[in-house]
């Protein structure tokens, strides 16, 4: 799903629940990580739930998956794969993740800890992203 679909989507229900399922099932869409990628290494720090990135592909184009246990945030996993897989290291370190967040309120309908926890998942995709790109120009 493209950003703009995201944001078609979102403009579509009139409150905050049908947004709050709709997010829920972008989650439950999600592919399942196998239990060896649900390890140390794609965890996310800094997140009250358990969320674990992979991220896959070439600095040209870095694919994303994702899980969390908590259904909420899985489905904030899944609009972050939206906006960051299938982009080139440079282009993920170009996006505003706080505008797109912003633009799609949830700054405004998410807890502090569920928001920190985006930013969180941010980071980790923006570090894998200049790990790839690392490796590329050593």
């Amino acid at each position: 799903m493209s950003l703009e679909n995201l944001l078609e989507d979102f403009a579509l229900f009139d409150n905050w629940e049908d947004r709050y399922k709709f997010i829920i099932e972008l989650g439950a869409g999600l592919e399942p990580l196998s239990d060896e990628e649900h390890n140390e290494i794609n965890k996310v720090p800094g997140c009250v739930s358990q969320v674990w990135l992979v991220s896959e592909g070439s600095s040209d184009n870095i694919q994303f998956r994702g899980d969390s246990d908590a259904h909420i945030v899985k489905g904030l996993v899944a609009i972050l794969l939206s906006i960051f897989s299938g982009k080139s290291a440079h282009e993920i370190m170009e996006i505003n993740a706080q505008a797109i967040f912003e633009k799609l309120g949830l700054k405004d309908h998410l807890t502090p800890q569920r928001s920190n926890g985006f930013y969180a998942m941010v980071s980790k995709i923006r570090a894998d992203a200049e790990a790839f790109d690392e490796c590329r120009n050593p």
